[in-house]
């Protein structure tokens, strides 16, 4: 595994056209940058980003990640998105409320870490 330096430069170096690419590239490099430890094993890697959370859902409701849906929605839509959302007032679809939009991402981006961890960039 790589060190959590490496881990950032690779992300960093990741290509992101989208809004929702950049907003979980952002969340990737926050829990990287609040990692404690060297991540030696995947199996640490998640214990260590979940951050005693049992799932990203759990994390996203917890508070351990953005709180307001205005901020969720800015970071993650794109400026049409977040206007259509009246920036984030809205919810995001029918299913969802904006801190499960965010769980999702926030497990994309653990994944993007194992995977930047493990192989190098994609």
């Amino acid at each position: 595994m790589k060190t959590n330096i490496e881990i950032s430069a690779l992300i960093t170096a990741t290509p992101a056209r989208s809004a929702w690419r950049r907003g979980v590239k952002a969340y990737a490099l926050e829990m990287i940058e609040s990692a404690e430890g060297e991540l030696a094993t995947v199996t640490d890697l998640q214990k260590e980003l979940l951050n005693g959370a049992a799932n990203w859902r759990e994390y996203s409701y917890g508070g351990c990640a953005l709180i307001y849906d205005a901020d969720i929605a800015e970071r993650l839509c794109s400026p049409s998105e977040y206007a259509k959302t009246r920036e984030g007032q809205r919810a995001p679809n029918a299913l969802e409320s904006w801190l499960d939009v965010q769980a999702r991402a926030l497990g994309q981006a653990a994944t993007l870490i194992a995977t930047v961890s493990k192989e190098g960039s994609k």
